[in-house]
């Protein structure tokens, strides 16, 4: 795995992880322009992650090859550990960082 942050400590990073199995590479910039290029090959998967960086506001890239043919699961699998990992990283302190929505919801017992 290798993991870099962008110059002059702006809010990106670029993660890779290579397995049997997988080689992905995904680069979020959180100060982005909403979008999200790359293909996992995934047509659902791709959907859910045009719609993170549009409705999130970052920009997403994703390079991502994978044992298809055999099963989606460790495709899946390795690109969700790589996504995580490069928003943990690009997030730095999360100084700046605001919440877009929050609620108590009652269980049913307490009311």
């Amino acid at each position: 795995m290798t993991t870099s942050a962008a110059a002059g400590g702006g809010r990106q990073a670029t993660v890779e992880r290579r397995t049997a199995e997988t080689a992905v590479r995904v680069t979020v910039e959180l100060t982005g322009d909403g979008t999200f290029t790359g293909s996992s090959s995934l047509g659902f998967l791709d959907h859910m992650l045009t719609l993170l960086a549009r409705h999130a506001g970052l920009t997403l890239a994703v390079e991502l090859t994978g044992d298809r043919q055999v099963d989606e699961h460790h495709t899946v699998e390795d690109l969700a550990i790589v996504l995580g990992q490069a928003l943990r990283q690009a997030l730095g302190d999360k100084r700046g960082i605001a919440r877009y929505g929050h609620a108590y919801v009652p269980m049913d017992e307490t009311l």
